[in-house]
């Protein structure tokens, strides 16, 4: 790492303790061997031109001593050998990079213009979101700012299979990491139903273009991070066939609606990241349950899932939330605050919720409420498309309290009792889904053993088919 055009006596290097996707500390600083700093010699010396003084400042932190220095060298290896979304990995024919794991930013100069360069075997392709020569070529290019370049993981391989399709001139790209040989055909004519769905939607696509990376492993892995103009997801195994492909299909429209969700419509608190801490925010349910709400139900809209295979994926939610959540005593605002602390690992019985599952039965309940008071002509769709103009597009964080006004504009009416009762309470929430789901020619029933089953009564039924667009 060169850093040039320094103009006083000490920089702090700092490498992000986290990740956006995941909102927990990671400690990536943990796989740093070695790390040096030395001036570069000059055009007529050889060899190094020096050692630098620095110290840690904390566990990610560097103060580095600069005065009278203008450019300094920062080396340093980084240990990569975790398969996952999230992770960095390199072997003799894979070099997998999340550049937010390994690459640090000097405190002050986030926003300036930076460059990148990678030596990669000639035969590699390359996966990545990045609008430079990099993303075509693999010899490096611009990159507009840290926060795009941290935003942009990378996948390189000679074993890459690529195809693309294009919807309102914005150029989608799958890319396969694996073995695993896609149905192409009918994967092109499945995401682009869904994508199409999407952006129709909510009215326009936020970026230029955008790429679905896949790394197909033999392991059973199931794992989606979104990003600026990409998601990098991980999934396996590979002889798991149709099962895979389904798992395919939901997550990446999961994947691809927080293009607009948490990428550009952004909680407050997270403007901008602040990558050193913890950044706390009570609208994960926002973020991640609306998107796996509409993770699957864009997929039955789009006709890329039958009735029978949404209603299962919808079975699932349910069942993960009532069977094992549904005694929890936290809210939904609390579980969010709280992932920083155990939201992705096994949690004492009965303490959180899932912003993830529980996020999506009270989006469920949000839509089907709307739908039902104005005969399908508003829904959570309206919620969502006036969240994308107001604040996404402008740039602007959101609070609870701006999604709840939306939310209550959009309904024509007052939402306290559902604010109190699904968001800010941990009230059973059964019965409400119930009353709902039979106007819809659904119930939701339980057997002896307490499991939930999701039954079809009126698969006829008129609120039904303009929900599901069937």
């Amino acid at each position: 790492m060169v850093i040039d055009n320094i103009q006083s006596d000490n920089i702090e290097l700092q490498l992000p303790a986290w990740r956006p996707g995941r909102y927990e500390l990671q400690n990536f600083a943990k796989n740093i061997q070695r790390f040096e700093v030395s001036i570069p010699p000059s055009p007529r010396e050889r060899g190094t031109g020096g050692e630098v003084t620095f110290h840690k400042l904390t566990k990610d932190r560097w103060l580095i001593h600069t005065p009278d220095l203008q450019e300094i060298t920062v080396k340093f290896t980084y240990f990569a050998n975790v398969q996952n979304a999230g992770s960095s990995y390199v072997d003799e024919s894979v070099m997998y990079v999340n550049f937010v794991n390994c690459l640090p930013y000097v405190q002050g100069r986030m926003d300036e213009a930076c460059s990148l360069e990678m030596v990669l075997p000639k035969k590699y392709k390359i996966a990545c979101g990045l609008n430079s020569p990099l993303s075509r070529r693999g010899v490096g290019g611009e990159v507009n700012n840290y926060h795009e370049l941290v935003d942009s993981p990378l996948l390189a391989s000679p074993y890459l299979q690529h195809q693309s399709y294009q919807v309102e001139n914005v150029d989608f790209h799958v890319w396969f990491l694996g073995n695993y040989m896609p149905n192409w055909t009918k994967l092109l004519t499945d995401f682009q139903a869904f994508t199409e769905k999407q952006i129709q939607v909510m009215g326009d696509f936020p970026e230029k273009d955008y790429h679905f990376i896949n790394w197909i492993l033999p392991t059973s892995f199931y794992h989606g991070v979104e990003h600026r103009n990409s998601t990098m997801i991980v999934l396996g195994p590979d002889s798991e066939g149709d099962g895979l492909y389904a798992d395919l299909l939901g997550v990446s429209s999961h994947e691809l609606y927080h293009a607009w969700n948490i990428c550009k419509i952004r909680p407050v608190e997270m403007m901008p990241y602040d990558f050193t801490k913890e950044n706390y925010f009570p609208t994960g349910f926002v973020a991640e349950g609306v998107t796996t709400y509409y993770g699957d139900l864009f997929l039955v809209q789009s006709g890329v899932f039958t009735l029978e295979q949404y209603l299962k994926e919808l079975e699932t939610v349910l069942k993960r939330h009532f069977e094992q959540d549904g005694k929890a005593f936290q809210s939904l605002v609390e579980s969010s605050f709280d992932l920083w602390l155990d939201g992705y690992s096994q949690a004492i019985p009965h303490r959180r919720v899932s912003i993830y599952q529980k996020g999506a039965v009270v989006s469920l309940i949000l839509d089907l409420m709307i739908r039902l008071r104005f005969g399908h002509q508003k829904s959570l769709e309206t919620v969502m498309k006036t969240m994308w103009e107001r604040f996404g597009k402008m740039g602007v964080g959101y609070s609870i309290t701006d999604y709840q006004r939306v939310c209550e504009e959009v309904y024509g009416r007052s939402l306290s009792q559902y604010f109190k009762d699904c968001i800010y309470g941990n009230m059973p929430l059964e019965s409400m889904v119930n009353e709902l789901l039979e106007a819809f020619g659904l119930q939701m029933q339980w057997n002896e053993e307490g499991k939930i089953h999701l039954e079809i009564m009126d698969a006829e039924n008129e609120n039904l088919k303009l929900w599901l667009n069937l």
